[in-house]
C-alpha cells in the first residue's frame, strides 16, 4: 500500500486547510494512520493519529482544538482539518501508518512523500 498526501499550500495565518492521504490500497482497521510535520532545520513531530477502526484519535497539545483528524473507511483516506493556522505551523506535513500508537517517527512504516504547508503572517 502507498500513501500519497495532498492538500498543502500558501495560506495566511487564520486560514483553515485540509490535508488528504490517499492509500492506495485497503487500510486494515488495526492499523492507525498518522499525521506527521517537519519544518526546515527541525526534526519530524508527531501531529496527530487515528485508529482506522474504531476511529479514536490523538493530537500533539499544541494543535488540539485547531486541527481535526479524520478517516473516510470506504474510501481509503485520512484528513488533517487545519484550522486557526499559524506561522508556526509551517512545514511539510506528511501520512504514514503504524500497526501501534506511537508518537515517534520509527513507529510508523510506511510513508507518504509529504505535502508542503506555508502559513503567512
Amino acid at each position: 500500500v502507498q500513501l500519497q498526501a495532498s492538500g498543502g499550500g500558501l495560506v495566511q495565518a487564520g486560514d483553515s486547510l485540509r490535508l488528504s492521504c490517499a492509500a492506495s490500497g485497503r487500510l486494515y482497521s488495526s492499523l492507525l494512520m498518522g499525521w506527521f510535520r517537519q519544518a526546515p532545520g527541525n526534526n519530524r513531530e508527531f501531529v496527530a493519529a487515528i485508529r482506522w477502526g474504531s476511529g479514536l484519535t490523538y493530537y500533539q497539545d499544541s494543535v488540539k482544538g485547531r486541527f481535526t483528524i479524520s478517516k473516510d473507511g470506504a474510501a481509503n483516506t485520512g484528513y488533517l482539518q487545519m484550522n486557526r493556522l499559524k506561522p508556526d505551523d509551517t512545514a511539510r506535513y506528511y501520512c504514514a501508518t503504524a500497526t501501534s500508537y506511537s508518537t515517534r517517527e520509527s513507529g510508523y512504516n510506511r510513508w507518504g512523500q509529504g505535502t508542503l504547508v506555508t502559513v503567512s503572517s
